[in-house]
């Protein structure tokens, strides 16, 4: 892909908490009725950006992006505490349950490639594609 999709807006955005005193920031965007994909950004603490919902064609994507705990509009802030890879993967299945996709494509890339491969070993009956 040499050229990003035109910026668009969220659909929606929330904060879910996950318990221990962590909130996890996500958005969703593009088509209710589109493939449903989950954006994994890099890190540590990175998060997710207005221009990363571009990397989906918003016709044919149904795109969720999550800062992860710790990270971006997440809190706290650079928590470490009750924050590992395990519980990171966990927050996505919560995420997933409550928008209801029983099977989404994960794209990551760097730390965001590494949390959707542990995902997909962990949960493969939750994934339909992975692009790293």
């Amino acid at each position: 892909m040499s050229k990003l999709y035109p910026s668009y807006t969220a659909n929606r955005s929330e904060y879910l908490d996950v318990g221990n005193g962590h909130e996890v920031y996500f958005e969703e965007a593009g088509s209710e009725k589109g493939l449903p994909v989950v954006f994994l950004h890099g890190g540590p603490g990175s998060g997710c950006k207005p221009s990363h919902r571009q990397f989906f064609n918003p016709k044919k994507y149904r795109s969720v992006l999550v800062d992860q705990r710790g990270s971006g509009k997440s809190t706290p802030f650079g928590g470490t505490e009750f924050n590992n890879t395990q519980l990171l993967a966990e927050d996505l299945g919560v995420i997933r349950n409550k928008l209801g996709i029983k099977k989404w494509v994960l794209f990551g890339g760097s730390w965001g490639a590494s949390l959707a491969l542990y995902y997909a070993e962990t949960y493969p009956e939750n994934v339909s594609a992975i692009v790293l």
